[in-house]
């Protein structure tokens, strides 16, 4: 793992540290969980090299294909809404650079931990792009990525405690739904392609659900059969 600084000549662990503070002042990380994964992933490893000196300002950054990766402080908002705990399934729809992939990793599947992260990647290239950072950051045995459409044709036969997805979309896929275990728990931003609102989906049992709002949101389109079109 590479070492190095800011724009501002504080080292990259400095500047977690600092984030982390940030975060947990303004309430977006409530569970110490959390607040150790932000600690612990390097997001500096899931930017676009031309980007590292801004790795750790609370704002998205662009990465390949016309996509970004997420501001840390949504990454921290939708980890609370998970729920997340050591040894659950995770699937998480839009790859993107692996950074969010490897936060849940970082919580569910800890080293010698029971848990795993599945994510999928509409783009080639931003799937291989994420490939490499997880190998280089260290989360590769803990994560596996498969591209492919996530909104709709999902190749498993098991379920998920946990469904992530990192894309806004129309609606609630239902193929994502058949995904989600009794019990589990699906964040996901829903609404039209340039605003959304974050929705926090609790499956009960397999005809009913509990839908939450967490608020406004924006993010990158969707892609796939239940996605956006264009």
């Amino acid at each position: 793992m590479k070492s190095g600084s800011n724009r501002m000549g504080r080292s990259f662990e400095e500047e977690r540290q600092r984030l982390v503070e940030e975060l947990r002042r303004e309430g977006y990380v409530k569970s110490d969980r959390v607040a150790k994964a932000l600690l612990k992933v390097p997001r500096e490893e899931f930017v676009l090299p031309k980007y590292r000196r801004y790795a750790y300002l609370d704002m998205p950054l662009p990465i390949l294909s016309g996509q970004t990766i997420s501001a840390p402080h949504m990454c921290a908002i939708m980890c609370e809404e998970l729920e997340l705990r050591e040894g659950l399934k995770v699937l998480e729809v839009g790859t993107g650079s692996g950074y969010h992939a490897a936060l849940c990793a970082e919580i569910v599947a800890p080293r010698g931990g029971g848990g795993y992260v599945c994510s999928i990647e509409y783009f080639r290239e931003l799937a291989s792009f994420s490939k490499r950072n997880l190998r280089r950051a260290g989360y590769d045995d803990r994560v596996s990525v498969i591209n492919g459409d996530g909104s709709s044709l999902l190749p498993f036969r098991d379920e998920f405690d946990r469904i992530l997805v990192t894309a806004a979309a129309p609606k609630i896929p239902p193929k994502l739904m058949e995904c989600l275990k009794p019990g589990g728990i699906m964040v996901i931003p829903i609404g039209t392609s340039l605003l959304q609102t974050l929705k926090v989906v609790i499956k009960e049992n397999i005809e009913k659900y509990i839908v939450r709002e967490r608020g406004s949101c924006c993010f990158v389109k969707l892609r796939g059969l239940e996605g956006f079109a264009d």
